[in-house]
């Protein structure tokens, strides 16, 4: 398959296969060769051998496994663990994860994740998560039902990362999306 091809074949899991190719080494998902190069041509070509290959297959494969939850928001395990560390940090041990999109950014919208102390039952609904409660503004839920909030951190930084099925477009940046 090339990369144009794995990206558009599952649009609802893009983002996090995109990432999945840029945490690879690869930075080929906004390359004019994405469109009629593979996957392993483009490693290839860029030095990977059989085995690195075999590692990014499995890892895109393990994304596309994964089952999203439509009607929910997922904070993965590694994110709960980082916001509880962070809100302790900041004495707020027993906030919930305040989720929003507002406009900005290059695309339209970016991510705001905060501390929540209380939702507001007329204005918000809450989703539960790995044992965190999520806030969501009513008038936002329809562009953030099924994303998933992971925490990564490395050499090139550490952070939260959001992967939406509902978002259409991003700027190159990866800071802001589209609907």
């Amino acid at each position: 398959m090339t990369i144009e091809e794995i990206l558009n074949g599952f649009p609802e899991k893009s983002q996090k296969l995109a990432q999945s190719i840029t945490d690879a080494g690869l930075h080929c998902v906004g390359c004019h060769a994405s469109s009629y190069e593979t996957l392993e041509a483009g490693m290839l070509s860029h030095g990977y051998d059989q085995n690195e290959i075999d590692s990014l297959v499995r890892t895109l494969n393990t994304v596309l496994e994964q089952k999203l939850d439509p009607n929910g928001i997922l904070v993965t395990s590694k994110a709960v663990e980082a916001f509880k560390e962070i809100a302790k940090g900041e004495g707020m041990e027993n906030a919930a994860l305040r989720f929003d999109c507002i406009p900005g950014g290059c695309s339209g919208y970016q991510y705001v994740l905060d501390f929540s102390t209380e939702a507001d039952s007329a204005l918000d609904t809450v989703f539960h998560s790995n044992g965190l409660d999520i806030h969501v503004d009513n008038n936002k839920v329809k562009y953030l039902l099924g994303a998933e909030i992971d925490y990564s951190s490395g050499l090139n930084g550490a952070g939260f990362k959001i992967s939406n099925p509902n978002a259409k477009g991003s700027c190159g940046c990866g800071k802001s999306q589209s609907y």
